[in-house]
């Protein structure tokens, strides 16, 4: 009889989104967080559910056979990615699975078009999050990704993979520094230290760098010295147009602005995707894959079909780019998003761009809907991870547009939502996947819905 807190032995045998794995121990059901399937693990029994019990990883005991790749150095104590191990066909398969799963638990037919690969594996990533602190308690200045599992330990992350390698050299350039000059970094058990973290930032079609260091007000940065040892790097690919120092006394670990000092140059970088500019400030949204990102816009751009002289709702619009990728082939397009900042980005990206066929209104989607006037003949809708606001989503339907085109960072919430859609006379005519995130969980799900006309109609 399994037991709270015993350590127990087991093979996983499935693993759904997003890397939920399942096995068996003594007749019982096991779920985790993490692992791939036919590897034994050994693993930490939490809690009893309804059918299941719980339990948190502990160690991979046995490969699984699918394990053939080398990977990455850091891959098992970074928690950065999952599937470093697999090689890329057997990831894509993955996926692919997990999703079509989905749907057909939830009893809902698809054309099914395949997933696309992104069009790079290595150093995709366009934005990295870095974390000071220290690889074991007391030890040397770390600066990297949190260990797996692990809230306070960071991993030095020299050899990550799946970013720009300019980001790599800034990384180890930046902790020479401040190992040098001995500064201790901010300690999240007793919120005293200077460094916190160091963002980077790379437009990978232009090659401007972005560099932004974070710390509290307990200490002073010698800002002359810091941009000297930056600017003087000889090895980049790309080139640096501004560092940035943000002050952050909050106590949550995210990144928050209580002061922001420009050091050098400018305050953002311009990537440039299927035609268009786009300005990126230091906390702006943007796709981290900026090539994926193209790929899937031009997904997004053939699903909604022959839109010249169709009006447009985006949805969730972040700053803008969707809308601004539909501009160019449609009759007018409204976006909403709730950040204000957001909102304030995406109008200086459809000036950049002379786009004057864009309309963007800062609220939330459930309560901006209800001011709008103009009849959409198409609405694309992009959610955050938690899918439609439920009060929001019949609103959304009332329009009655002929297509709707939903992209879904996750497809959990994705199925949930298009049942709706479909209880209110929609068909799905396709979906596809498209990788934005190789050698982790995540993947994107581009639909396309028309509409057929309700029972009784």
């Amino acid at each position: 009889m399994v037991k709270k807190n015993e350590i127990i032995e087991f093979e996983i045998k499935e693993v759904g989104f997003p890397n939920k794995a399942k096995g068996e121990y003594e007749g019982e059901i096991i779920k985790l967080k993490g692992g791939i399937k036919g590897q034994i693990v050994k693993a930490r029994t939490n809690r009893k559910r309804k059918g299941y019990w719980e339990a948190k990883l502990i160690e991979v005991v046995e490969k699984s056979p699918l394990e053939t790749d080398i990977g990455c150095s850091h891959f098992g104590t970074c928690g950065g990615c999952t599937y470093q191990s697999f090689p890329y066909k057997a990831e894509l398969e993955l996926k692919e699975s997990q999703v079509k799963e989905l749907f057909e638990k939830e009893g809902i037919d698809i054309n099914f078009m395949g997933i696309e690969p992104s069009p790079i594996l290595s150093g995709y990533r366009n934005k990295m999050e870095y974390t000071f602190g220290d690889e074991e308690k007391d030890g040397p200045l770390a600066l990297g990704l949190h260990r797996k599992g692990r809230f306070y330990e960071v991993v030095n992350v020299k050899g990550c993979n799946i970013v720009d390698k300019d980001f790599t050299i800034i990384l180890q350039e930046v902790l020479n520094y401040f190992q040098e000059i001995k500064v201790p970094f901010y300690n999240k058990r007793n919120h005293t230290g200077f460094l916190r973290h160091l963002v980077v930032r790379k437009a990978l079609s232009k090659g401007e760098i972005l560099i932004n260091l974070v710390t509290s007000s307990q200490g002073k940065l010698d800002e002359e010295q810091f941009v000297n040892r930056l600017t003087n790097l000889e090895n980049l690919k790309g080139h640096i147009v501004g560092i940035l120092h943000t002050t952050n006394d909050s106590l949550s670990d995210a990144i928050k602005v209580d002061k922001l000092d420009l050091l050098h140059g400018k305050d953002y970088i311009v990537e440039e995707i299927l035609g268009l500019k786009f300005k990126i400030s230091p906390f702006s949204f943007f796709q981290t894959n900026t090539f994926g990102a193209e790929k899937l816009y031009s997904i997004v751009r053939e699903f909604a079909g022959d839109i010249d002289d169709k009006t447009v709702f985006d949805l969730y619009s972040g700053t803008g780019t969707i809308a601004q990728i539909m501009a160019p082939i449609a009759k007018k397009v409204i976006g909403i998003e709730i950040v204000e900042e957001a909102v304030e980005v995406a109008k200086e990206n459809s000036k950049l761009n002379r786009l004057d066929n864009i309309e963007f209104i800062a609220g939330d989607v459930l309560k901006a809907v209800d001011n709008l006037d103009e009849k959409p003949d198409l609405i694309v809708i992009d959610p955050p991870r938690d899918g439609i606001h439920p009060k929001a989503v019949n609103k959304i339907i009332d329009f009655n547009p002929e297509t709707f085109v939903y992209v879904s960072c996750n497809p959990v919430t994705l199925v949930r939502d298009l049942k709706v859609f479909i209880e209110r006379g929609y068909e799905i005519q396709k979906v596809k996947c498209m990788d934005m995130f190789p050698r982790t969980p995540h993947v994107e799900s581009i639909i396309l819905m028309t509409y057929c006309g309700s029972e009784g109609e």
